[in-house]
């Protein structure tokens, strides 16, 4: 045998010799061991102390009673052009139903009908008999509608984009977002797992100053680079701010540095463009140049979900990884029919999109120089935000002081609504708002009424 071979054995044989020969403990004094155990038996009491003083930490931090969160604005009947609050018929300038879809009569005949042939819900995800044949229909009608390969429908308007975004981006791939990205966008960013990036709102140079930095860092590590894929999110027209995101600008980034976008546009379905397309076809981008769009039917549609739209194997994937699609009940029929019939209203009838951009614009003016008071958001928005010029510096104070400005307007049969969000969660909070949301229905005298209510309110509640 060679000689390291005998070398390494002798040294296992001593170490097995020691092993057997060595004891694996001290011999104590009796004395040392009386001294531990009294020591012990000390520690004993203190900790049996310790564990009776012990008190966990609340579950949930305390609330008080008059906290807005637990005091309700109740509705009876339907949230449609008048609305009744608290047992007060109001002109409703809270809820999104931007198109009037939502009690419109053909609507709800082809829902009803729906509901005497399938009942009411599905009991069961798409893939396990809760596909039935409207939900076909409806995928078919909103990929032709948005002039795409295909589409996909959520049961549940929250959980279609906190769905897409992990179905595609996992852990060790970068996302680009814009800071006012709504909460539905951050909780799909936090499934993902993925790494991070926010780009300050709508500033298409900070960007693309950081996706020069991950050129940068590519080019350190090429092997890494290969296989990490870059993701843009953004909202179409976003829901904290009211404005509307540079796409053009966007899709010459995408091509520049390689990345793929994310167009999130609930509050531009159904809103934005000639025929309601979106903000795609608002500034005339190739709808093939996005590679997924996302929107809820829970606003301009008047129904409940969402969907994804864009090319089929792109689509196809969110059939198998879409946590909302893949483990929820699907979209009870009823709603699918709905929503089918709202967009038969939509493609009959495209004038309906210039005329709620123009009361849009009716909105905005008519909502200029309200003292104490700003007007957040573009011209044509379907839903505006009044911020307070002058923050207290306290945000419990400033909301209480717009609910005072939304009481009064109660009072008098306007109808408003406060933006809510989870403080604590949000990862770039906005400051408090009064949210104006407009309507076809909502006539010029009935806008102009509830600018001057809200006037008045103002002057009566500021300082």
């Amino acid at each position: 045998a060679p000689a390291y071979h005998l070398i390494l054995e002798g040294i296992l044989i001593l170490w097995i010799i020691r092993l057997l020969f060595s004891k694996t403990y001290k011999l104590q004094e009796r004395s040392d061991l009386t001294e531990k155990a009294s020591r012990s038996q000390v520690f004993y009491w203190e900790k049996e102390e310790l564990i009776e003083e012990w008190q966990p930490e609340p579950l949930v931090p305390p609330l008080s009673k008059d906290h807005p969160s637990l005091n309700y604005d109740v509705v009876s009947g339907p949230p449609s052009h008048k609305i009744i609050v608290n047992g007060k018929e109001c002109i409703n300038f809270a809820s999104f139903n931007f198109l009037g879809l939502l009690d419109n009569e053909r609507v709800k005949q082809k829902a009803l009908a729906s509901l005497k042939k399938y009942g009411v819900g599905t009991c069961g995800p798409r893939g396990f008999y809760g596909t039935f044949d409207v939900h076909l229909e409806l995928e078919e009608r909103l990929a032709k509608f948005m002039r795409t390969e295909e589409a996909i429908i959520y049961s549940y308007g929250f959980a279609t984009i906190a769905s897409a975004i992990p179905a595609y981006s996992k852990r060790g791939d970068i996302v680009f977002v814009d800071e006012a990205a709504c909460f539905s966008i951050q909780k799909g960013l936090q499934a993902s797992r993925s790494f991070i990036k926010y780009f300050k709102h709508n500033d298409m140079e900070d960007l693309e100053r950081l996706l020069k930095e991950q050129e940068l860092e590519d080019q350190k590590n090429p092997r890494k680079a290969r296989v990490t894929r870059r993701f843009i999110v953004v909202e179409g027209l976003y829901i904290n701010t009211s404005d509307i995101c540079p796409l053009p600008e966007l899709v010459k980034l995408k091509y520049k540095y390689k990345v793929r976008i994310f167009l999130e546009e609930s509050m531009s379905f159904g809103v934005l463009g000639e025929h309601g397309r979106g903000v795609t076809e608002h500034f005339g981008v190739n709808i093939d140049d996005i590679d997924l769009i996302s929107a809820n039917m829970e606003n301009a549609v008047a129904s409940i979900g969402g969907f994804c739209c864009g090319r089929s194997f792109v689509i196809d994937h969110q059939r198998l990884s879409g946590q909302g699609y893949c483990f929820s009940a699907s979209l009870p029929p009823m709603l699918a029919s709905a929503a089918i019939e709202a967009l038969n209203i939509m493609e009959e009838d495209p004038e309906i999109f210039a005329i709620l951009r123009e009361k849009c614009k009716h909105v905005h003016k008519a909502l200029q120089d309200i003292p104490g008071l700003k007007v957040v958001g573009e011209a044509f928005a379907p839903a505006l935000h009044l911020q307070l010029e002058h923050s207290t510096s306290s945000r419990e104070s400033d909301v209480r002081t717009l609910r005072s400005i939304i009481d009064y307007c109660l009072d008098r049969q306007i109808a408003l609504t406060q933006a809510r969000y989870l403080d604590k969660e949000e990862r770039f909070l906005p400051p408090p708002s009064i949210r104006v949301v407009v309507t076809v229905e909502q006539t010029e005298e009935e806008i102009e009424k509830a600018a001057s209510c809200i006037r008045e309110a103002a002057l009566a509640v500021l300082p």
